[in-house]
């Protein structure tokens, strides 16, 4: 038995979210006294995959090729069944993103495994395996019991911290299963990537506006403020439908699903779809003039004032501490 853990790299690198999985799952393995592996797929450098271990990794299945550069939900799919079965997992972690909601559907029905999405901490108990996760667009908590003997979990990032590295190194296995009778649908024409900007899903910390800003020119507060937190900046729906910022800064149900430590919310009123995207922040801020926005419902701190006020004294402020 182990415990395998899917991870995800961007351009080759790995992010604090899956040194995040490895942790948790590594507190999980302590419990039942097995061991963690993790399963890399797409083109990672080998010194890159052996830190790894430093987060509790003992293995690392790397799976290469020209046709694994980008998620195909099949292909991908048949490696994790495939690792698993190699590796003997009776747990299977994936991150609750993109990726992890589309593979673990899948993936759980190949293995005839349990799936928990969304989940925010260790088992309560292991025989028989209870576990909390998120409900009600992360409003509420609910504590399932899984049956069956294998399960997939999707982990909702910032739930449970990085554990300090432990300065070992992961065994690093090559890993070519049986993939050529998967036929590879999907096709990467071109990729377009922003360049010279924080990207909001690696972002500890996002500023973000809402339709209370009134107009595109008052965003150039909101980034004064980012540039000085060194923070990536979001919106809300109806501000990129209005044509105010890119859609790629748009957060909530129907856009980006975010967990940065700190989320700054600028003339934001909090509507359940925004809510949705942005509740796994670990701190929330509201900046609000109308002191009954739901949004001072969700948020750890608010202030009530105009937007045009309160950024000024923020920005002086921080800027006065990194000063000294």
């Amino acid at each position: 038995m182990s415990i395998l853990v899917y991870t995800e790299n961007r351009e080759g690198i790995f992010k604090k979210a899956t040194f995040e999985l490895l942790s948790y799952a590594k507190e999980m393995a302590k419990t039942l006294n097995t061991n963690v592996v993790a399963l890399s797929i797409g083109q990672v450098e080998n010194s890159e995959l052996e830190k790894l271990g430093n987060y509790g990794a003992t293995k690392v299945l790397n799976t290469q090729g020209n046709n694994l550069s980008f998620l195909d939900n099949k292909l991908f799919s048949k490696i994790v069944t495939t690792a698993v079965e190699k590796e003997g997992a009776q747990i299977i972690i994936m991150a609750n993103n993109i990726s992890g909601k589309a593979l673990s559907p899948r993936v759980s029905a190949s293995l005839k495994a349990g799936l928990v999405t969304g989940v925010v901490g260790l088992p309560s108990s292991y025989e028989p395996f209870v576990i909390k996760k998120l409900v009600f667009t992360s409003k509420a908590f609910s504590n399932v019991k899984v049956n069956s003997a294998l399960k997939v979990l999707t982990f909702a990032q910032n739930s449970f911290g990085v554990a300090e590295p432990i300065n070992a190194v992961a065994h690093v296995e090559t890993f070519n299963p049986q993939i050529n009778d998967v036929p590879v649908k999907n096709r990467l024409i071109e990729t377009n990537r922003i360049t010279g900007k924080l990207l909001l899903t690696d972002a500890e910390i996002v500023v973000s506006g809402g339709r209370g800003l009134k107009s595109a020119e008052n965003f150039s507060l909101l980034e004064e403020l980012a540039g000085v937190l060194g923070a990536a900046t979001a919106c809300s729906r109806p501000v990129s439908d209005e044509g105010w910022r890119p859609h790629s800064e748009h957060v909530g149900q129907t856009g980006k699903i975010i967990a940065p430590v700190l989320y700054i919310a600028c003339g934001i009123s909090g509507a359940i779809q925004h809510v949705g995207g942005i509740s796994s922040s670990k701190f929330i801020v509201a900046i609000n003039n109308d002191k009954d926005a739901p949004i001072f419902e969700i948020a750890d701190y608010g202030i009530v004032g105009d937007f045009k006020t309160v950024l000024p004294e923020m920005i002086a402020a921080i800027k006065e501490i990194k000063a000294g």
